[in-house]
């Protein structure tokens, strides 16, 4: 087999994957462990979503409504949006893909962070544009360096806010002070996958920046159901646009994107408010407490406005990690972003809070971290 592969796909390293939690525990000898390093819903699914979908099981064997028509309505509404300005995805990283199918073409110029969501990346590498790649400063975006860098080139510029993997913040006025000094010709991407675990007093109001755009770059917003609604397995997510950027973005988007458990799960989950809030609720508390018991370890942790936190063990993070998943504790190491002292943690049920703190305690103590 002769293949004529183009260079940019060549040289793309395919999104690291990790192991399914039954494969971790076979090579380790393992079992009844607990994972803390996806920043899933540690509580799961809405019930009444989960009812909805197994209710919906029995019509498979037809295609799921192309136009999502119900739960973009319920978002509409939601949200206080047009059902227009709506365009919802498998997954939101599937309107990031649109967005860098309709906007970027070869050799355009993308410019994102690092550390923070690979895949705005690699959209754009499959696509043939240029990415520009911005060191965080003090663990949160550059935006001087980002207005400093932007060029006639620059299509989109990509803003995950809060930040993963570290947690931080930016507020209205520097977004907005941001904005301002823009050109109009850029798109500006901010991506709130986290944004249902910032104070609602913190939060920057999309739709105003959306319907307000003369005289301003246009601004699109990302949000995902894979973390406070817990439906991660489901893949849906949608981006808040503009209308004429939303109707661009349906000319790529495949027919019957969004799957009929999907459309229905979270439909159900939207009308599921006690789970809503009792996920944010649990979640804002249990951070709290995990980060007093980590500094009472000697470690430092990081403030955050997301379903995580940075930990800095003061030693390796990687030997850490192994150590702690030979104790059935799973996170994430830092190394790879970055900061080889830092550990990434999600905040977990209370029984699972408690074993990771015994954990952690256990093995720093055998490391001589602390």
């Amino acid at each position: 087999m002769k293949l004529n592969i183009p260079e940019n796909i060549a040289e793309i390293i395919p999104y690291p994957p990790g192991k399914p939690l039954e494969e971790l525990e076979r090579e380790y000898g393992i079992s009844n462990s607990i994972k803390l390093a996806s920043n899933e819903n540690p509580w799961g699914p809405s019930p009444k979503a989960v009812a909805a979908i197994e209710k919906s099981l029995q019509g498979l064997h037809r295609y799921p409504d192309g136009s999502s028509f119900y739960l973009t309505e319920a978002l509409a509404r939601w949200l206080g949006a047009g059902m227009d300005e709506i365009v919802l995805g498998n997954g939101s990283n599937e309107v990031i893909e649109f967005l860098v199918k309709t906007f970027v073409r070869p050799g355009d110029e993308v410019i994102t962070s690092h550390p923070s969501f690979l895949m705005y990346q690699k959209f754009v590498q499959v696509r043939g544009g240029r990415n520009t790649v911005l060191p965080l400063k003090d663990m949160q975006h550059d935006l001087e360096a980002i207005l400093n860098t932007v060029s006639e080139q620059t299509r989109l510029i990509f803003l995950d806010n809060p930040n993963n993997p570290c947690g931080t913040f930016f507020s209205t006025k520097r977004f907005d002070d941001f904005l301002q000094r823009l050109p109009e010709s850029v798109i500006l991407v901010l991506d709130e996958a986290y944004a249902d675990f910032v104070e609602q007093k913190l939060r920057i109001d999309i739709l105003s920046y959306i319907r307000k755009s003369e005289g301003i770059p246009a601004v699109v917003g990302l949000r995902t159901f894979s973390k406070a609604f817990g439906l991660a397995g489901l893949r849906i997510g949608f981006g808040l646009m503009h209308r004429d950027i939303a109707d661009l973005l349906h000319r790529v988007r495949q027919p019957f994107n969004i799957n009929l458990p999907a459309q229905i799960g979270a439909l159900a989950a939207l009308s599921d408010s006690d789970h809503y809030n009792s996920t944010l609720n649990k979640t804002r508390s249990g951070r709290q407490w995990l980060s007093e018991q980590v500094r009472q370890l000697g470690c430092k942790p990081y403030p955050s406005h997301t379903n995580f936190f940075l930990i800095d063990v003061c030693g390796d993070a990687t030997r850490l990690f192994e150590s702690m998943l030979h104790k059935g504790v799973i996170v994430r190491s830092m190394k790879a972003y970055g900061y080889p002292d830092f550990i990434r943690i999600t905040v977990g049920t209370e029984a699972e809070n408690t074993r990771f703190v015994k954990s952690l305690a256990e093995s720093l103590n055998e490391l001589s971290y602390v």
